[in-house]
C-alpha cells in the first residue's frame, strides 16, 4: 500500500509574504528615525526613496504570482465595496503590501508635496489586481450600485427628487436632470463631487422610472460668472495642492465608478446572461463654458453632447503633469490620431465655433437654443433600440478587456505621477503662493 501523498507545501508564497513585511518594517524604522518628508534633505530623501523602492519590489514579487488569489478574497460577488475598503483589507491580510488606515490617516494631513508617496504602493496593488484575472471582476464590482445610492432610491422614486451638497438629481417625464454646482471652486473636481456624482448617476440607472440620463453645471455664484452655468475645469488644483485629493478614493475610483457606469450601466450579476440588461440608459452632456481636463474626460462618456457655441475644451494634463483619466484611450476614436496627440501633449485647445469641435459635440447652439436642443436629443434617445445599440458600440469601440487593460496601467503610472518631482514642484509652488 502506497503512502500518502502529502499536500505540497506552498513555500514560495509564504516566503514572499515575509519578505513584503520584512521590507515593509524596515522602512517603518527607516522613517520613524528621518525627519517628516517636507523637512528632509537631499541625502535623506533619496535614502527613504531606496527603502520604499526595496519594499515595493518585494510587493511586485508577491504580487507576480499571488495578485489573483489575493484579488478574490477582497473583491466581494454582487456587492458594492470601494477600492479604498479593499486596500485595507489587503494591507491586513498581508501586513506592509499595502498602506494601512492608521497610515493613511496621517498621509491626508500632510500636503501633497510633503506627503510620503504611500498612493504610489496602493496605485502597484491595483495595477497588479486589475492585471490579474480577478480584473474583470473587480471592474464589474465597482459598477455595482454604492450603498448610499441603495438607501436613498426608496425616497427618490416616491419624491422624484434629491438634493446634496453640490450635486442634485431630479427625474421629470422619464429624464433624471443632474445639476453639478460645486460652486466655491466652479465645478472642479473633487472626492466629495465625486462620490455625490456617483449617487445621482446610480439613481438614474436603478430607478425603472428613468429612460435617459441628462447633465449640466449649475449656475454659478463667482463674479466672473455669477448667473451662468459651468460644467467642469477639471481636477481641484487646490484641493490637490493641499493633499485632499485621494487616488482610490477619487482618480482611480472615478475611472472605473460612476465614469465606467454612465458609459457601460450598473453591473447586477443577476442579469448577466441577459445583454438587454448590461446597456445602461442613454446620457446627454451639455456643455456651458469649457470642459477642461477632466470635464473633457467625462464628456466622452456621453452619447449625445450639446455645447453652447461660446464654449471650449481642452486637456491640460500634460502641462500640469498628470495622465488624463482615460482620455488617452478614447479621444483618438473621436478625434484621429494626430489631433488627439496635439491636445494630450501639446495642450491645443478647440473652440466650439471651430469646425473640429463637431468631432467631439452633437450639436453647438446659441445660449437660448440649448434647452429646444436637450428636448429634441432626449426624444431621440429615448427608445430601446438605443439601449440595444449603444451596448454593441461599446462593445466595440472599446471591449470591456481592453479598459481592464488600461486601468491596470493607469493605476501605477498615475499615481507615480501625482508623486513625481516636477508635479510635487509645481504644486509646491503654488502651495507657497497661497501663504504669501
Amino acid at each position: 500500500m502506497s503512502a500518502p501523498v502529502t499536500p505540497a507545501i506552498p513555500v514560495v508564497p509564504d516566503r514572499l509574504r515575509a519578505e513584503v513585511r520584512d521590507a515593509a518594517a524596515r522602512l517603518e524604522d527607516l522613517v520613524a528615525a528621518l525627519p517628516a518628508p517636507a523637512e528632509r534633505g537631499p541625502d535623506q530623501r533619496a535614502l527613504a526613496a531606496e527603502a520604499h523602492e526595496r519594499a515595493r519590489a518585494a510587493r511586485r514579487r508577491l504580487l507576480a504570482v499571488q495578485a489573483d488569489r489575493l484579488g478574490r478574497e477582497v473583491v466581494g460577488p454582487g456587492r458594492y465595496r470601494s477600492l479604498t475598503d479593499m486596500a485595507y483589507d489587503l494591507a491586513d491580510i498581508v501586513p506592509g503590501l499595502a498602506p494601512s488606515r492608521a497610515e493613511m490617516e496621517v498621509e491626508r494631513g500632510r500636503r501633497q508635496s510633503a506627503k510620503e508617496g504611500l498612493e504610489v504602493d496602493q496605485g502597484i496593488v491595483y495595477s497588479a489586481l486589475f492585471g490579474s484575472s480577478v480584473g474583470v471582476d473587480l471592474l464589474r464590482s465597482q459598477r455595482s450600485p454604492t450603498a448610499d445610492a441603495c438607501a436613498r432610491l426608496p425616497e427618490f422614486q416616491r419624491t422624484a427628487v434629491l438634493e446634496m451638497s453640490v450635486v442634485s438629481v431630479r427625474r421629470t417625464d422619464g429624464v433624471a436632470e443632474i445639476t453639478v454646482a460645486n460652486e466655491r471652486y466652479l465645478n472642479a473636481e473633487d472626492a466629495v463631487l465625486g462620490h455625490e456624482l456617483e449617487v445621482a448617476v446610480d439613481l438614474a440607472l436603478l430607478d425603472p422610472g428613468v429612460r435617459v440620463g441628462l447633465v449640466r453645471g449649475g449656475v454659478m455664484k463667482h463674479p466672473r460668472y455669477a448667473g451662468r452655468r459651468v460644467f467642469c475645469p477639471g481636477i481641484n488644483l487646490t484641493l490637490l495642492c493641499a493633499g485632499q485629493i485621494p487616488f482610490l478614493g477619487f482618480v482611480l475610483q472615478r475611472e472605473v465608478g460612476y465614469l465606467s457606469k454612465i458609459r457601460r450601466g450598473l453591473w447586477d450579476p443577476g442579469q448577466a446572461d441577459d445583454p438587454a440588461a448590461r446597456g445602461g440608459k442613454p446620457w446627454v452632456a451639455v456643455i456651458d463654458e469649457f470642459a477642461i481636463g477632466g470635464g473633457l474626460q467625462l464628456m466622452l462618456t456621453f452619447d449625445y453632447v450639446i455645447s453652447s457655441d461660446t464654449a471650449y475644451f481642452t486637456l491640460p494634463a500634460a502641462r500640469e503633469g498628470i495622465v488624463p483619466g482615460a482620455a488617452n484611450l478614447r479621444l483618438g476614436r473621436a478625434l484621429g490620431a494626430r489631433l488627439a496627440r496635439q491636445m494630450l501633449l501639446g495642450g491645443r485647445r478647440i473652440d466650439a465655433r471651430d469646425p473640429l469641435a463637431t468631432l467631439l459635440c452633437d450639436a453647438v447652439v446659441g445660449e437660448d437654443a440649448v434647452d429646444g436642443a436637450v428636448e429634441r436629443a432626449v426624444r431621440a434617445l429615448d427608445s430601446p433600440a438605443v439601449v440595444a445599440n449603444r451596448h454593441m458600440l461599446t462593445a466595440s469601440e472599446e471591449p470591456e478587456d481592453q479598459f481592464r487593460s488600461y486601468v491596470a496601467e493607469f493605476a501605477e503610472v498615475q499615481a507615480r505621477r501625482l508623486y513625481s518631482p516636477d508635479v510635487l514642484h509645481r504644486l509646491e509652488q503654488q502651495w507657497t503662493k497661497r501663504q504669501h
